[in-house]
């Protein structure tokens, strides 16, 4: 009887799932935020009879076999990587990528991270960094007497200053890509990780092979279809229950097994 084991595979994976749908309902407003998708796959098979074997009984070839299945397995939770709408806010430091690609900035160990929330601030020094203090890549500092900034669509930023129309160029932004952008890791704080599946990071100028161009005073908002989301928890929902009730069935046939006389 291998319902029971079967079943709680099952039941195993549509948990799996809900976990993942909670956690795109959770992200709904996180900015950036990329909507997750349980995927699964059938576990091995057990061979009774392989296809094409000879039959005992005729001496033909058996035009099907018997193979009974074992279950299910969650084979991956990928990242949808479709780009959400984008937010107007008017700060100047709010930026966000129409297109492909990802902002590099740097961790405390120095190595680089990536991320698509352009929710960037000032230090007390005037350094540009995250929400989470870290600096965007090439140590960005807005002089403390600027008065405003510009982010043109190149990546380019210009400090202004009074009496000085023209502006100042200090810092120009690049804009990183990669082969495989679902097989990032992710940090948490809406930051990403280069592996070996993803791919080395090549950064470039914005608007230029395939990446993105930079809006100055937009965000992008979260990716999460909530009523996708809301359907795919109540099939999940059916799912587990119709796995339990496979395993009380099954329960059922063992107990009338046992009582036979």
């Amino acid at each position: 009887m291998q319902a029971l084991r079967i079943a709680a595979t099952g039941m195993d994976a549509q948990q799996k799932r809900v976990e993942v749908v909670s956690n795109n309902i959770a992200n709904m407003s996180t900015t950036a935020y990329s909507a997750r998708r349980a995927e699964f796959a059938d576990l091995h098979y057990q061979q009774i009879r392989a296809p094409g074997a000879i039959s005992s009984s005729t001496g033909l070839v058996a035009p099907s076999g018997i193979e009974m299945g074992l279950g299910v397995r969650t084979s991956a939770v990928s990242v949808n990587v479709e780009q959400g709408s984008l937010r107007q806010t008017g700060s100047d430091l709010d930026l966000a990528i129409e297109g492909r690609g990802y902002f590099e900035i740097t961790l405390p160990s120095g190595d680089p991270a990536y991320t698509r929330d352009g929710t960037f601030k000032r230090t007390g020094e005037g350094l540009v960094v995250n929400s989470e203090g870290y600096p965007l890549a090439g140590s960005i500092t807005v002089p403390e007497d600027a008065r405003s900034l510009t982010v043109n669509t190149d990546g380019e930023i210009y400090a202004y200053f009074d009496g000085d129309p023209g502006g100042q160029l200090i810092g120009t932004l690049t804009v990183s890509m990669f082969v495989n952008e679902k097989g990032l890791e992710a940090l948490g704080g809406n930051m990403f990780r280069e592996t070996e599946a993803s791919g080395a990071a090549v950064a470039g100028e914005p608007g230029i092979d395939g990446r993105g161009a930079i809006r100055q005073g937009y965000l992008e908002e979260s990716s999460v279809d909530v009523v996708q989301q809301i359907a795919d928890l109540i099939e999940a929902q059916r799912g587990y229950e119709l796995n339990s009730k496979v395993i009380s069935a099954a329960d059922q046939m063992l107990g009338s097994t046992t009582q036979i006389r």
